[in-house]
């Protein structure tokens, strides 16, 4: 399975009807028996391999994890969006805020030269 698959064991599937065909059809006074799967034998494992491994645990389980992991990828690009929306609206309202700010300011500033003016 390494070396067909890689280091990684979680990237290997449950089952590989071919890889257990061939290790089982290699020689010897079994030939052609596939241990590990009770009296199944190669013939048998190729007329029901592709349900054998769509049928696996396994599978099923990394079927809904990628489906899992497409919602959550899925909710996280919404949220960034929303955040990114949210940031932007931040910093508008802060550059309003600043410009209310120094607004009053000048408008004070006025207001009291205006009141030196008089006095």
């Amino acid at each position: 399975m390494r070396e067909r698959y890689g280091d990684d064991i979680l990237t290997h599937p449950e089952f590989n009807p071919d890889l257990w065909m061939e290790v089982g059809s290699s020689g010897g006074p079994d030939k052609n028996r596939v241990y590990g799967l009770s009296n199944t034998t190669a013939d048998n494992l190729r007329s029901t391999r592709s349900v054998s491994t769509i049928g696996s645990s396994q599978s099923k389980e990394f079927v809904a994890l990628q489906q899992h992991t497409a919602q959550l990828t899925e909710k996280y690009d919404h949220l960034s969006g929303k955040y990114a929306q949210l940031k932007a609206s931040h910093a508008q309202q802060r550059a309003e805020y600043k410009q209310i700010k120094a607004s009053q300011a000048q408008q004070r500033a006025e207001s009291e030269q205006q009141k030196a003016a008089y006095e």
